[in-house]
Formats: structure tokens, sequence, C-alpha cells
């Protein structure tokens, strides 16, 4: 090359998009200059990033979400049900491009994802049902010609925090209910997986939704803090991990907030001798595997009476052997874990579980799958003969290990689940209905199957467990989450004279 040639430029890495916050209906970038990986776990390659919010971009948000809010609040419930029907049929219509976005980001299989954002849907349907949900109470002449009433009046800006398993479903537990019930909602989802709540933002403004009623913020602690710490934000509706649960719940408490927070589990199924063995061998690979664990409500602890445990873990294990797991897009049974990072933490305990001396009857790590050899992969995995005192069952792992422990009695099954910290949810699979009926009375967990492996309730039932699970006391959605948006009055009336509004004899019309 002569002194007059001129260097040739190295090519550049194509700029990766930036996933933003929403404010007042419109997408923003936010002003801080910090900013996430955002990984396809399929792949481990980085496909985009996301802006961790600066307090002054947390304050805007929740400032958009305040100036919203008394419009809304003063907005007919007829007007309001109007809106929440446009967005179920919004999202009935389009759901398999917000599964697409879920297996992109999560990682997750996409029938999971369906499934994920047809039991979100259930809260929407709840929700639309909000005319009759709200309604108050009236009782005539609780003393002469007084009366005495009830309403329930929304709370104000609320703020939701989400974990990365449930990207839509669980901000769908509280958002619809929030919205139904006159609120203004920021949604702090994952920064792991943060294109989900964009995409709903941006269908509750084509349902008619006012501006500024639904926001995103995207972040970290930072934008955690500043929901807990703002006098703006009057509720906190939290799902994630137990020591993160008792943090939120500690300081936004503290802040004069409503919290419910709803924290980690370890969910154990009970296997009687009487019970279809065929049966509870599907259930424990479907609770145990599905969305490769990463779910609150996931079996992780099997408790099988010793004189079956043989013939259930070999018919477990046979049915493990068929399980394909690889790129969810792929049709594939199991997906990757979320991140490069948490792959690595639980193939770390699947090690301390061989340490302590647990049989390893299956392991999941580095066995063959189909996807690329970068992904975050960790296959089904299987312990047999663990103890109460092992980390791989102490510990939530959050990832596709079960383990089995072996229990001579009932009772000593029952005293198990009951001595563990966490109460989230259980199962029992037996034919004795005595023995279903002494165990959902005696069980001190929150949400129980009796022969179904995942309890989670339908729509407008409550969800929430005991123990370190939950902090608070209000479960998400049903009548229990209309109550946690909304706060009571009542009302005693004295009229001493009738009034009379004039003549008109149009139909009268909700407006």
């Amino acid at each position: 090359m002569t002194a007059t040639q001129e260097a040739p430029v190295p090519a550049t890495a194509p700029e990766l998009p930036v996933v933003g916050h929403w404010v007042a209906g419109v997408p923003a970038a936010g002003t801080g200059d910090r900013t996430a990986d955002v990984y396809d776990p399929a792949t481990g390659q980085v496909t985009k990033r996301v802006a961790l919010a600066s307090r002054g971009d947390a304050d805007a948000v929740i400032d958009a979400a305040a100036k919203a809010w008394p419009a809304w609040r003063d907005t007919s419930l007829a007007r309001r049900t109007q809106v929440l029907f446009a967005f179920r049929e919004l999202l009935n219509s389009r759901k398999g491009e917000l599964a697409e976005i879920i297996t992109s980001e999560h990682g997750k299989v996409l029938d999971d994802a369906l499934g994920e954002v047809s039991r979100g849907q259930e809260i929407v349907e709840l929700a639309c049902g909000l005319s009759h949900l709200l309604k108050g109470s009236l009782t005539e002449n609780a003393s002469t010609k007084v009366d005495v009433s009830s309403l329930r009046q929304p709370l104000g800006v609320v703020g939701i925090i989400s974990p990365f398993n449930f990207p839509a479903m669980v901000p769908m537990w509280f958002f619809p209910v929030a919205i139904a019930a006159g609120n203004a909602v920021v949604l702090k989802p994952s920064e792991k997986d943060p294109s989900a709540a964009i995409w709903l933002a941006r269908l509750w403004q084509e349902a008619g939704l006012p501006d500024g009623v639904f926001n995103v913020l995207q972040g970290d602690k930072v934008a955690v803090d500043a929901l807990l710490e703002s006098q703006k934000v009057k509720a906190i509706s939290f799902v994630g991990s137990t020591p993160i649960a008792r943090y939120v719940y500690e300081n936004g408490t503290r802040n004069g907030k409503r919290v419910q927070a709803l924290g980690g589990a370890k969910n154990h199924m009970v296997v009687l001798p009487d019970a279809d063995l065929d049966l509870a061998a599907d259930a424990a690979v479907n609770g145990g595997f599905g969305s490769a664990g990463e779910r609150c409500m996931a079996i992780s602890a099997l408790v099988v009476i010793d004189s079956i445990a043989d013939e259930l873990v070999g018919r477990i294990t046979d049915r493990m052997s068929g399980l394909r797991t690889g790129d969810g897009r792929r049709g594939c049974d199991m997906g990757p874990l979320v991140t490069g990072a948490h792959r690595d933490k639980v193939a770390g305990y699947i090690q301390q579980g061989v340490d302590s001396g647990a049989d390893l009857v299956v392991d999941g790590r580095g066995q063959e799958v189909d996807g690329a050899p970068e992904g975050f992969w960790v296959s089904p995995t299987l312990f047999d003969k663990v103890t109460p005192e092992m980390s791989i069952y102490t510990d939530e792992i959050f990832g596709p290990v079960l383990s089995v422990l072996r229990v001579e009695t009932f009772d000593e099954a029952l005293d198990l689940i009951n001595s563990n910290p966490y109460g989230n949810g259980t199962a029992i699979f037996t034919n004795d209905g005595g023995a279903a009926r002494r165990f959902q009375n005696e069980v001190e967990v929150g949400m129980i199957g009796i022969n179904v492996p995942v309890p989670v309730p339908v729509g407008y039932y409550s969800f929430g467990g005991w123990k370190n699970s939950l902090f608070g006391d209000t479960h998400a959605h049903g009548v229990e989450g209309f109550h946690f948006f909304t706060r009571g009055k009542v009302i005693t009336t004295r009229w001493l004279d009738p009034s009379h509004g004039g003549i008109n004899l149009g139909f009268p019309q909700s407006v």
C-alpha cells in the first residue's frame, strides 16, 4: 500500500435495535444512557438491547400516568367495558404475534407461549364484567328515612413489576383488572424479555384506551425503586423471587403503598400407592419440565411412597427419553433457559445434587438438542433419593430439574410439605377421596391440585400462595384483584324532600 492509498474501513456490526419505554401513547427512548442485552435463548445471540430507565425517565412515566388518571377514573363503566372488549377481540385475533415475541426472547416453545397468552386472556375476559364486579350495595331505611350505601373507587396510579418467565400472562393477571377498575398503570417488565409489554401497549392504544392509562417503564432496580418510592404510585403488584418480593413488600408498605408481592415456590407433588401411576408419571413430566421448569407453579419435588417409588421413577424415565429439547420454533417439547447465566446456575445445582449424594437418574447437561450449540440448553433432569437437607430440594432452582423424595407414609409426606418455608402450589395423586380431602384440609399451601399437577386457578378465582410465597394479604385476579385495585366508601344519606327531574319520554341509555 502506498502512502497515498487509504486503509480499508473495517466492517462494523449493524446497530442493534433498542426497546424503549411507552409513555402517554408514544414510544420513548428515555434520557438514560444505560442498556442491557436481550438474547434469543435458542441461539445465544444478542438480538436487541433494552433501555434501562434513569430516575428521571421513571418520574416522567409516572407523571404521564398521574396526568391521565383523573379522566379515566371519571369515564363511565359502559365506555370502559367497550375498551376492554375491544382489547379482548384484538388479543384473540393476534395472539400468535405475541406468542412469537415471547418465544424469541424467553425461549419457551410456541405452543407454551400461546397457552400463556390464553391464560392471561382469561383475566381480560373477567375484567369485561367490571360493571358487575364494581357495583356497590344499598340498604334502604337502615334508620328512619336514612339509607346506607357502599361503593368502590380506583386508587390512582398503580405499578406492576413482572418477571421474565411469563412476560404476557403475569402482567395480564393485574393490568386488565386495574384498568377496568379505573386506575392508570405503569408496567415494569423484566429486562430479559421486554418486547411483549410494548406490543401490549400498542394493542391497548388500538382498542381505544386513552393515552397515559397504560404505560411501560423499562429498567432494573432503579425503575423498581422509583415505583416503590414515588408518592404518586398508590399500589404495587409484584411477581418474582422471594428475596425481591420481601424487598418490594417492605419498601412499598414503608412508603404507604398497598402491596401484593408474590414470591418463590417449592411445589410438591405427592403420589400415593393407589394412584394411577401412568397418569402420575405424565403429570410429573408435564409439571416438572413445561416451560423448562421456569414456572413458579412447576413441580420440582416429587414426594412418593417408597413402595411404588422404583416403578414410578422408571415410568418417568421412559417418558423423559422421548422428550426433544430445542428451538421453540421447531416443534420441540422444551426450549432453552432464558440466559446463559441462568443455564450455568441450573447446571451448578445439578452438580451440587451429584456432590451431595443424590442419585442422578437422567442428566440434562450436555445432551443433544435441536438448536444452535450456542443456545442456553439444559435438558430435563431427574434425581432420585433426594433428602430434605440437599440444596436441590431446599432452593428454588427454576429449571428443568425434578427431585424425587421417598417417604414411608402419607403423614410423612404432609409433614414434609408443611415444614417447607414455601406454600405456593401442591398436588396429590390418589384415587382415595378421603386421603385427598384430608390433604386439601391440612396442607399449608395456597393452591392445591387433586390429580392436577399445576393447579393454576381459572381467572375468576384468585391466584396466590401462603408463607414465603406471598407478602401481603391479597391474591391476584378474581374478586380479590378488584378489591386490591379499589378502595371502599360507605355513605349514609337522609333526604328530607323528594325531587322531581322533569318529563322525558325517551328510552334511558347508558353513556
